[in-house]
């Protein structure tokens, strides 16, 4: 047997690698097992990439639309390629400098794909490593429409936010926050974007509420809409996809499929270590991140019902607390926000007042929109909503929904709301900062009883 850890994590993404520095932290030798770069795909390939892309998205909408604010910008152009390597660097900044707090936690790291062994420990290639513990925290992998694969020019999110030229025309299949985020980037780029959702509603885990202002928002950014309508027919040529969806068929640069992830099991052994899988197809977990198997945990995309990198880095922390016998806290799966970085941005937490009611709450409401107060017209961020879901018998957080360009800022303030069990009430009494988009947040408290100033 090589070499014995008291923790070792496999996969180094955002969940492995804060898994891993707090196990070091704590006084484990730990090792990381990674067979790509550091960061993982997050860092690489999906959150970070993206956000890039979508930076230089808004940067090139403002300068482009900027004259009524007082900014003439002429010929202004696309630099795709330059795009491109800053979109590389980023990652490649931000995988150094995961690499930089490995080494400076003493964190071995060892490359090459990780599985378990019967006895739960980690072997890489023909190695195996000896582990009084172990976080499972590889991820998920895209996953193809049935009976259409991904290749040439049918990709998935990554290939959609790598592609080598801008598309003329290009069609994403779902809309969820990946596939809203793809499209409202190329939309602004002036790429001519037909957006396709099975579900009846896009971002259809928003409040409904949500999704209509950025159905709205998005008509305006050369993005076509089409609902109730799954993907078919796909034809994949050369030098263009051709599909169909409801009535229409159309012929497009690029079909992106960003329907859905799965979680990336397949080669770790699982079975063989006595590790049990959900209903859910993901990894069956306690509070505390801990499997079927005492000496395994798992994180991330592999557990619970949401796909988020932040989700991932505490699920991390409190897998290692739980190994190390630290006295923890497990994550509050209903505090762990949403954030979708379309534009305007999405963020909520909590339940959707179509799921308060649902679960027998008797709700009550407080809305506003970020166009009546004073820093939405001073920073041209207009088109938004906030909206409290709350309970009506002692005024309880139940869910907080926002639309704006600083919406996935501004919910911090409501998880953190929330987790302090505080109400609507101590918000609607709370001094916010003047001019500031957050003060719709203290009118949509308000609203609630019917008191908002700036309705």
């Amino acid at each position: 047997m090589a070499d014995s850890y008291d923790v070792i994590v496999i996969g180094g993404g955002p969940g492995g690698y804060v898994a891993a520095i707090r196990a070091a932290q704590l006084g484990k030798k730990t090792a990381v097992v990674e067979r790509d770069k550091a960061g993982g795909r997050c860092l690489n390939y999906a959150c970070i990439p993206a956000k890039t892309v979508l930076r230089t998205a808004e940067i090139y909408d403002q300068a482009r639309e900027g004259a009524e604010l007082g900014v003439v910008a002429e010929s202004v152009s696309l630099d795709w390629e330059a795009l491109g390597r800053r979109r590389a660097a980023v990652s490649e900044s931000l995988s150094s400098g995961v690499k930089m707090l490995w080494d400076k936690n003493k964190i071995a790291v060892i490359e090459g794909e990780g599985s378990l062994t019967p006895e739960a420990h980690v072997k890489v290639g023909e190695e195996v490593y000896e582990a009084g513990a172990v976080v499972l925290a590889t991820g998920s992998v895209a996953m193809p429409i049935p009976g259409v694969e991904f290749g040439g020019r049918v990709v998935d999110t990554w290939g959609a936010w790598s592609l080598p030229e801008r598309p003329a025309r290009i069609a994403v299949a779902g809309a969820g926050a990946s596939g809203c985020e793809i499209a409202s980037a190329y939309g602004r780029f002036g790429t001519e974007v037909v957006l396709i959702e099975m579900l009846d509603q896009i971002l259809p885990a928003e409040d409904k509420d949500m999704a209509r202002v950025v159905e709205r928002a998005f008509k305006k950014q050369n993005i076509t809409i089409s609902t109730g309508t799954p993907v078919r027919d796909v034809e994949a040529g050369d030098s263009s996809v051709k599909l169909s969806y409801g009535e229409e068929t159309i012929e497009v640069d690029y079909l992106c499929i960003a329907g859905g992830r799965s979680p990336d099991i397949e080669r770790l052994g699982l079975e063989g270590a006595g590790i049990e899988i959900a209903d859910n197809g993901k990894v069956k977990v306690d509070a505390y991140n801990q499997t079927s198997n005492p000496k395994v945990y798992a994180i991330g995309d592999l557990v619970n019902a949401k796909a988020l990198a932040h989700k991932a880095s505490e699920e991390g922390v409190v897998a290692v607390e739980r190994a190390a016998g630290e006295l923890t806290h497990p994550v509050d799966q209903n505090l762990v926000a949403g954030a979708t970085f379309c534009h305007p941005q999405v963020a909520s937490v909590g339940l959707s007042e179509a799921a308060a009611k649902e679960a027998g709450h008797d709700v009550k409401v407080g809305k506003q929109k970020l166009g009546g107060v004073g820093g939405a017209t001073v920073y041209d961020d207009k088109d938004g909503l906030v909206k409290l879901v709350v309970d009506s018998k002692y005024g309880e957080l139940l869910g907080a929904h926002i639309v704006g360009n600083r919406a996935c800022d501004m919910i911090a303030e409501l998880v953190a709301a929330m987790a302090l069990e505080g109400g609507y009430q101590e918000l609607a009494r709370i001094a916010h900062p003047h001019p500031t988009i957050s003060e719709a947040i203290l009118d949509a408290a308000r609203a609630v009883d019917g008191w908002a100033i700036h309705a």
